[in-house]
């Protein structure tokens, strides 16, 4: 019984984790990345679809991403789009394409997506405190249903702190790694 509330916890401790990586692809580090536009949406023959889906989305170098629609007309509509989603650069057109030119980060910039990063690490952690809220929760409820001893369920609650700490610590590490990655010229 105790096996199966960790390993729940564990399995929600990773989903956290992967939810903090996917959150870390929308920070922009010194050189482009195609995630930006994930959140932008086109209007296509009446309904929201996001870009990569109405056309080619690639980095061509360090400082630029081309989007290349696979119907001429949607040009102007993946322009206005992306200036609408406000991603912080223009877009250019030139009859074929469109194509986003990234000016190099200023340190402002990067301190400030740092703190960003950090911010997703805190959230991160606050579902990590949830999740470890959950499974005692459990626990407690097996003791009170007098399914496992009261040193059963003091053990599981250690065990479950444990749990905690590593994923914690997992979280700290990865928020270490992305602020070096952003603070780096």
């Amino acid at each position: 019984m105790l096996n199966e509330i960790y390993t729940k916890q564990k399995e929600h401790s990773e989903k956290c984790l992967e939810g903090l990586k996917r959150d870390f692809t929308t920070l922009r580090t010194g050189k482009v990345n195609i995630n930006i536009v994930d959140n932008v949406y086109v209007d296509y023959y009446g309904s929201q679809t996001p870009l990569n889906q109405v056309a080619t989305v690639i980095a061509t170098d360090a400082s630029t991403i081309t989007i290349t629609p696979w119907e001429k007309p949607m040009i102007k509509v993946i322009s206005s789009a992306i200036q609408a989603a406000n991603i912080g650069v223009n877009p250019n057109s030139d009859g074929e394409a469109v194509k986003l030119f990234f000016p190099p980060m200023t340190i402002e910039q990067r301190q400030e997506n740092a703190k960003h990063a950090k911010a997703f690490g805190e959230k991160a952690k606050v579902s990590i405190r949830n999740i470890r809220k959950d499974a005692n929760d459990e626990i407690k409820k097996l003791e009170k249903d007098k399914a496992i001893s009261e040193d059963e369920s003091k053990k599981g609650q250690d065990e479950v702190q444990k749990i905690t700490d590593t994923y914690t610590s997992k979280i700290d590490t990865i928020v270490k790694e992305k602020e070096a990655e952003l603070l780096k010229v």
